[in-house]
């Protein structure tokens, strides 16, 4: 039997140099990818927020027809779910979920009565949980229309 040399041509296949830049390549499309990504999270967390406290807004309304007031600084938003004591015309719960008193970011939303800026005040710190910030640390809050 007469063995067989194989040949191999420098054009057959890809050379490592070719495979590393093909690799950087997929990783910095994916680096980018991700921030994007990431960006377009953070804005959909601020944009939540806004439409929780809308719903909010829209609870202590319902809460008020039927107490003939709103929740005190010491029942809070809790008032929207459970009954307070002492509240015989309570009708609620106004809220389906006990989550919707709580922001994207896990914290409790803050609610103010008498508010600064109206009747009362609803609002959130946003990510970082400071007041003040942008991006995604901006605060949120039923007085402002941004």
């Amino acid at each position: 039997m007469i063995a067989q040399r194989a040949e191999y041509s420098s054009e057959a296949g890809f050379t490592l140099l070719e495979l590393l830049i093909v690799i950087a390549i997929l990783s910095l499309l994916a680096v980018i990818g991700t921030l994007q990504l990431s960006g377009y999270l953070g804005h959909a967390r601020t944009d939540t927020a806004r439409l929780q406290l809308d719903q909010l807004a829209t609870a202590l309304d319902l809460f008020r027809v039927d107490v003939k007031r709103l929740p005190t600084n010491e029942e809070g938003l809790k008032a929207l779910l459970d009954r307070p004591d002492g509240v015989e015309s309570w009708r609620g719960p106004y809220l389906k979920k006990s989550q919707a008193i709580v922001d994207p970011w896990g914290r409790p939303f803050i609610y103010r009565r008498p508010g600064e800026h109206g009747e009362y005040d609803l609002s959130s710190y946003g990510a970082d949980g400071r007041p003040g910030g942008t991006g995604e640390d901006l605060d949120v809050s039923s007085w402002d229309d941004r």
